[in-house]
């Protein structure tokens, strides 16, 4: 790896660290130098404007989460919706996944607001969690297939969102009828 590559790289690192310790709220240019102990000039080096920053830290943090994902349920493993539903919202509930799915809420909800650059990160990352899930659902016909990799992210994201309400009781039961509906 060049050396251009390599402080590239761990800068990334560094900045992909703090949006996810911190959220989108401390996301400016300054903000972002300070907590890579650099200056916004030399981001601006490094990428060629914010929208390349933050669509660059945020693929970053998708592929680390989907490589946890990958590592609970490895490509080639396939399950029932019920099972796959199971799997993943357990995954997600986890303190480890935690802050990847609180960032995500707050993804989709600047996409929804329609700020750049955030509609088009929110597109490539749902989309990348869709293949994910049809890749391991096992079920022959490709449209329900899509239809129940979609219903399990919304769902899954529905159960990250309201998990830290009523210590986790609204999600448990929802998420034991919605896996029993889908068995």
């Amino acid at each position: 790896m060049a050396k251009r590559e390599h402080a590239r790289d761990a800068l990334e690192q560094r900045l992909a660290a703090h949006v996810l310790a911190h959220g989108l709220g401390q996301t400016s240019l300054r903000q972002l130098a300070a907590a890579a102990g650099t200056s916004d000039r030399m981001l601006l080096y490094y990428f060629a404007d914010k929208a390349d920053l933050l669509g660059t830290v945020l693929a970053r943090l998708a592929a680390d989460m989907s490589a946890m994902l990958e590592a609970a349920l490895p490509m080639g493993a396939t399950l029932s919706a019920g099972a796959l539903f199971r799997l993943t919202a357990q995954a997600a509930l986890q303190p480890t996944l935690r802050p990847y799915m609180e960032l995500w809420a707050e993804i989709a909800a600047e996409a929804g607001r329609g700020i750049a650059p955030f509609k088009a990160i929110a597109d490539a990352i749902a989309q990348g969690f869709q293949a994910w899930a049809e890749a391991r659902l096992a079920e022959p016909d490709p449209q329900r297939r899509a239809e129940l990799a979609s219903l399990l992210i919304v769902a899954v994201d529905g159960a990250a969102l309201l998990a830290p309400l009523d210590d986790g009781r609204i999600t448990a039961r929802a998420t034991a009828a919605l896996a029993a509906l889908l068995d």
